[in-house]
Formats: C-alpha cells, sequence, structure tokens
C-alpha cells in the first residue's frame, strides 16, 4: 500500500510542488539575507560619510562663530542638531581641554576626560573611529579646529551612537524580512497555481498513469532487437534505447559522448535533417559506423497538430541483411549470367549448324576453338582478378550481353580486385559497376547507325593500405565506351534526380549510384566527348568506407 501510494502522480506532483517551494524559498532567504547584509554595510558606510561632512560642515561654521558670545554659539549649534537626524551628539573641545559646546548642555564647561584625537597620523585633518563616550557606545568623527593663523586650538566631535546605529540596523532587518514573508507567501500561491495548471496540463491524470505508460513504453522499446532513437524539432537527440547505443558501439563511460557525437555528425545533420524540415519519411539509408557497424536506417517524422516536432531514426543491423542481400545479389547475377550465355552460346550454335549445313567443316572447327580459347581466357581471367563472387558473376553476365549487344567487351591489362584490401560492401560493388556498364551499353546501342568500333572498356584495380588484410586499401573502377558522348549543355545534369535521355520513368540509376558511392566516402567523375564516347572513373578510399 506504501509502495503504491509513493509511487502516484498526486505524491510525485506534491513532490515537485515543495521542492519547488524549498529552492523558492531557500533562493528568496539567500537573497535577502545577501542583500540585508550589503545594505547594513553600505549604511555603515553612509554614516561614517554623514558624520564626516557634519563635522566638515560645524567646522566651517564655528570658524564664524568662534569669537561669539558662547550663548549665541549654543543656539547656533542647538539648531544644528535639531536639524540633523542622524547626528547624536556634537561636541567642541578647545586646546585647554573645555568643553566649549555640547549637545548635553550639562557638560558645557566641563573637562573633556576621553580620547584626545592624533591629527598627525591623519593628515585630513579628521577621521572617524569607534569608541566609548558619557552617552555609551558610539561611532564618532573627528575634526580640527584651526583659526586663521593657521595654529591648532581644539576640534569636533560629531558623534552618532551605536544603539542608534543598531536601531537603524533592525529597521533594515526588519523590512528585508517582511519583503521575504511577502515574497514567500506569493510564491507559495504561484506554485500552488503552477500545480494545479500542471494537472490540467496532463489532461487530468494523476502521476500514476503516466509512470505506468512510460514503464510499458520502454518496455517496448527496450526489447526490440533494432535501435532507436528520437530527436526534437532542433535536432537533439532525446530518446536512444539500449539496442541503439549497442549498435553505435556505446560503453557505458562514452555513451553520453557517441550519441552526442552521432547526434551532430550523423542523425541529426545527415539523415534527420531533411525529414524534419519536408515532412518525408526516408527509407532504406545505408550508414557504417566508427566501429565498423554496418547501419540501414529508417527516419520518420513525427506530428503534433499536423506541426513536425521531430524526427524517429530506426537502426537496422546490416550485418544479416548484407549477408543475405549479398548471398541473393551473387545468385541473380549468377543467373543473369546464365542467362546471358545461354543466348551467346544459342546464336553461336546457330552459327556452327550453319557452317555445318553448308559444308564448311574446318571453319565450323577452327570457329569452335576459337570460342572456346576466348571463352576460357575471359572467364579465367576475371576468376583470378576478382575474388568476389558475387562482382565476379556480374562481370561474366555483363560480358555476355556486350556479346549480344556486338559490343566488344575489353578487360585493362592487369585488372585486380581483393576484397582483403577495400572493405567495400559487395551489394554496393555490382549496384555500382552494374549501373555503368549498363549505361555504357545503353550509350552505344544509341549509335548503331555509326561505323565506329563498338566497344566497352573496363577496368578494376585495387591497393593495399599502410595495415595488410585491413580493408583500408583504395579502390579505383573504370568504365569507358564509344558511345554517342554526353553533349556539353547536359553534363551537369547526369547526376540529377530523374533526368535521363532514354524518355520517362528513367533517370534514378546515375543518381543513385553517385549518392552510394558519396555514402561510402569515395568520388565519382567522367570526361566525355559528343560522338567520341564516356569515361567514367570511381575513386574509394580505404579511409572512409
Amino acid at each position: 500500500m506504501n509502495k503504491k501510494r509513493k509511487n502516484s502522480l498526486t505524491d510525485i506532483r506534491h513532490e515537485i510542488q515543495r521542492v519547488q517551494l524549498i529552492l523558492i524559498i531557500v533562493t528568496t532567504i539567500l537573497m535577502s539575507v545577501g542583500g540585508a547584509v550589503v545594505n547594513v554595510n553600505a549604511s555603515d558606510k553612509a554614516f561614517d560619510q554623514n558624520l564626516e561632512e557634519t563635522a566638515a560642515l560645524i567646522t566651517r561654521i564655528y570658524g564664524f562663530m568662534k569669537d561669539k558670545p558662547r550663548r549665541d554659539l549654543c543656539i547656533c549649534m542647538d539648531s544644528i542638531a535639531d536639524d540633523l537626524a542622524d547626528v547624536d551628539v556634537i561636541s567642541i573641545v578647545n586646546t585647554d581641554n573645555m568643553r566649549i559646546y555640547h549637545t548635553n548642555h550639562n557638560l558645557i564647561g566641563t573637562e573633556y576626560d576621553g580620547t584626545h584625537p592624533d591629527f598627525s597620523t591623519h593628515k585630513k585633518g579628521f577621521y572617524t573611529e569607534s569608541d566609548i563616550g558619557p552617552s555609551g557606545p558610539q561611532r564618532r568623527t573627528y575634526s580640527a579646529i584651526y583659526d586663521g593663523r593657521g595654529n591648532y586650538i581644539g576640534f569636533i566631535m560629531a558623534i552618532m551612537l551605536k544603539t542608534s546605529i543598531r536601531s537603524f540596523t533592525y529597521k533594515i532587518v526588519l523590512l528585508f524580512l517582511s519583503v521575504t514573508v511577502a515574497a514567500i507567501l506569493i510564491e507559495i500561491a504561484i506554485c500552488r497555481a503552477f500545480s494545479r495548471k500542471l494537472k490540467r496540463r496532463l489532461l487530468g491524470y494523476e502521476p500514476d498513469a503516466f509512470t505506468s505508460m512510460f514503464r510499458i513504453r520502454d518496455n517496448i522499446l527496450e526489447s526490440t532487437y533494432d535501435g532507436i532513437m528520437a530527436a526534437d524539432s532542433n535536432l537533439n537527440i532525446q530518446f536512444a534505447n539500449k539496442a541503439a547505443k549497442k549498435l553505435l558501439g556505446c560503453d557505458e563511460e562514452s555513451c553520453d559522448a557517441k550519441v552526442s557525437l552521432i547526434q551532430q555528425n550523423v542523425f541529426a545533420d545527415r539523415f534527420l535533417s531533411e525529414v524534419i524540415k519536408t515532412g518525408n519519411a526516408a527509407f532504406g539509408i545505408q550508414h557504417e559506423t566508427e566501429n565498423g557497424t554496418a547501419l540501414m536506417v529508417d527516419c520518420v517524422p513525427v506530428k503534433e497538430d499536423g506541426i513536425i516536432s521531430g524526427a524517429v531514426a530506426i537502426l537496422h543491423d546490416r550485418t544479416e541483411y548484407t549477408k543475405l542481400m549479398e548471398e541473393l545479389s551473387g545468385t541473380k547475377y549468377l543467373v543473369d549470367s546464365m542467362r546471358a550465355n545461354n543466348h551467346d552460346f544459342t546464336n553461336k550454335l546457330h552459327v556452327i549448324l550453319g557452317l555445318i549445313q553448308i559444308g564448311e567443316y574446318d571453319k565450323a572447327v577452327s570457329y569452335i576453338e576459337n570460342i572456346s580459347i576466348i571463352q576460357r581466357e575471359t572467364l579465367s581471367t576475371v576468376m583470378h582478378a576478382v575474388d568476389n563472387a558475387s562482382f565476379a558473376a556480374l562481370l561474366i553476365g555483363k560480358i555476355a550481353r556486350a556479346s549480344e549487344c556486338n559490343v566488344k567487351f575489353i578487360l585493362k591489362e592487369g585488372i585486380r580486385f581483393k576484397s582483403s584490401e577495400v572493405a567495400v560492401p559487395s551489394e554496393a560493388l555490382v549496384t555500382i559497376v552494374g549501373n555503368l556498364i549498363d549505361n555504357a551499353l545503353d550509350a552505344m546501342n544509341m549509335n548503331l547507325n555509326n561505323d565506329r568500333p563498338r566497344e566497352l572498356e573496363f577496368g578494376v584495380f585495387t591497393k593495399p593500405g599502410a595495415e595488410a588484410d585491413a580493408g583500408n586499401g583504395e579502390l579505383l573502377l573504370t568504365v569507358r565506351d564509344t558511345g554517342c558522348g554526353i553533349p556539353d549543355d547536359i553534363k551537369d545534369r547526369i547526376f540529377e534526380k530523374g533526368f535521363s535521355t532514354k524518355g520517362t520513368g528513367r533517370g534514378v540509376g546515375m543518381y543513385h549510384t553517385k549518392q552510394l558511392v558519396e555514402s561510402l566516402g569515395g568520388t565519382i567523375s567522367f570526361v566525355s566527348e559528343q560522338d567520341v564516347g564516356t569515361s567514367f572513373m570511381v575513386q574509394l578510399k580505404g579511409n572512409y568506407v
């Protein structure tokens, strides 16, 4: 029962209210105490300043009145004392230690037996200090009196009793105490109003309902194998489940820093900003983390009342997907290769049949021998130069298709591809090469009436990096054709999404190829001359792949 009550929303709301009140009250008290201390110190300085100014004024007035009768001097000084609320006692002592004037008239004419001022150490002729006199503890200012010739003839004391100072201090403290109490009462009222408003903002639910809802949500989000990261409209990561942190290679100590890095460099700028800006979801985005984890990212906008308030990124571990895709991709291109080879061999069988039917047996034998030699050399070259089955199957299939299109497929001398030297995903490699070769064949098919040689030259070269078998080397791909070339006025639009010279519904191949190359940290470029041909070049560096 106690546990249930402890977790109730009412208690949570009241706890928030109590904590808020404590913080406000403590802050108010500290500010009030600090203000009172500052004010008291300022008042002490103001008292000293007032005593010094009073002493200076009385000194000047006494300079005019010193030769006047004692009665006139008393009347004048009494008038001044009555007008000065911050001065309790005025006393004038001559060089014979006789009180010429004192606010208490009973002391006029009596001998001064108090502290004698030392003006030798105070060159200004006045100073202020605390002392004890006939009226008790006091703060007094001494001011020297000189005659017209500059001779010392006595001193004046302007005195404020400590009881008056304490009374003024008590008034200041009482004022600040009253303001503090009033402020606390106002703050309590505001806190109660805020608590009621908070409940209304929570749609009347008590905290235990939201606690239960969040626990269910956390259990659901943490039980999935996919990573989930949520960002607000300002691209700040607000949530990341354990699966997301694991996929990003976060440990307990570096997790916050890692998530912050991902927020700044990956999801916020790369993926989520466009989704939040346009409100359109993006699926199948490929990314590789610093620790080598291959991810597939889906980004979905979050809307509240029709307004985009953030976005969610769903992270899939692409390792299993990649393995399956490589198997399917390899199988697909092997099937395509077999189909193309089947068509090619069917055509060659027709040639052999025709030669036999017309009695050209020697030519038929020679034709068969040439075909076998060329086929063996091509297969041998590809299989020895390329150690990736999917990539090799793609090349064999494209060579067969080029033969069907009456295009001479030329492999550059010294081609070399080693998977251990460059860590390029197989599906990315076959997509890039497949698109470039298909575009080259299409370009030459558009120039069927041209008498120039129809050739497609392909090259692939890898170079190991500093660390052997680390996959951090370099890759160079080249595809050259003798097709129609690219006109100068459309060269800037070749990689534009939806742009194509082959009709509607096209224009995604080169766009996707460029996006894929750049996602791997590489570059793609081309050189083209109209009616001469086009050469494409792709470069990937291992430290980005």
